[in-house]
């Protein structure tokens, strides 16, 4: 019965049209940024200088998984959050705002087993969607630029490595997988608005409020002490994959916090949909 619960679940999130817009502001932004570098010079120059200067050379480096993992962190770092939580905060909210949830829960469902398949379904959405923005990525690279290394400069998260291209490839796809923790977690934090009773735009913002705001106070100096407390530190490891090193420690302890915090917020939903009034 669960099964086919979710089975239907699924298909009633992919039927759905706003379900497809992340998808396609992917593919519309992964275009517009590799086609810009492919036929503007301005920008192949300026990393080509900067390269140079390094002492490597551009031809092995201005290359499809270079440019490939270009987008995948500006896209992951800024779209991608809006659309999982976009998701996230309509999975309970907009059957209550439908109208249909009170009919869902006629049948023999507990509100706990709706809540976790609802989670369930939108974790699934979370992975493919980074899935295709890994794919769409690497797609769209391969067919404009050539061959050749991975080169990744992050001042912000002092990562500067270079690769041979099997390894950096490697490198993008764990990034990519590794990304997908980062969408379930925006996503789980959604849902947990979404539980309460609240509109689904309003679970949506309240979830990008909570990134926004740990973004600002873990970037405050004066706060650099208390780092570790903010989530969107720990949401920073998926970049720690482009290290020459990996540091594994601090990565696996990330992603024991964000686990601890996708936990919390599922039970924290599951409580607050288990008292709600549907009646009212």
């Amino acid at each position: 019965m669960i099964y086919s619960q979710l089975r239907n679940e699924l298909w009633k999130m992919f039927g759905k049209k706003r379900t497809y817009i992340g998808f396609g502001v992917f593919l519309l932004a992964h275009s517009a940024i590799l086609l810009i570098f492919r036929f503007w010079k301005g920008p192949q120059l300026s990393m080509a200088r900067r390269l140079e200067l390094m002492g490597y050379a551009s031809q092995k480096f201005i290359s499809s998984v270079t440019m490939a993992t270009l987008v995948l962190v500006l896209v992951g770092a800024t779209l991608m959050p809006l659309y999982v939580a976009l998701v996230g905060g309509d999975l309970l909210a907009k059957e209550a705002e439908d109208g249909t949830l009170r009919m869902i829960l006629a049948r023999p469902i507990s509100r706990f087993r709706l809540a976790l398949v609802k989670w369930v379904v939108g974790l699934i959405f979370s992975i493919v969607l980074t899935l295709v923005l890994g794919a769409l990525g690497a797609a769209l690279a391969t067919c404009l630029f050539p061959a050749g290394g991975l080169f990744v400069v992050l001042p912000t998260e002092g990562v500067f490595s270079v690769f041979e291209p099997a390894a950096g490839w490697g490198r993008y796809a764990g990034a990519t997988l590794v990304l997908s923790v980062n969408a379930a977690t925006i996503m789980g934090m959604a849902l947990m608005f979404s539980c309460f009773n609240i509109k689904p735009a309003a679970a949506t913002i309240l979830a990008l409020s909570v990134l926004l705001t740990s973004r600002i106070l873990q970037e405050l100096p004066y706060f650099h002490d208390l780092q570790q407390w903010f989530i969107t530190y720990h949401m920073r490891y998926w970049l720690q994959v482009f290290e020459q090193r990996v540091p594994w420690p601090e990565t696996l302890q990330s992603l024991s916090v964000l686990a601890g915090v996708n936990l919390t917020l599922l039970i924290i939903g599951c409580v607050a949909f288990q008292v709600r009034d549907i009646k009212s």
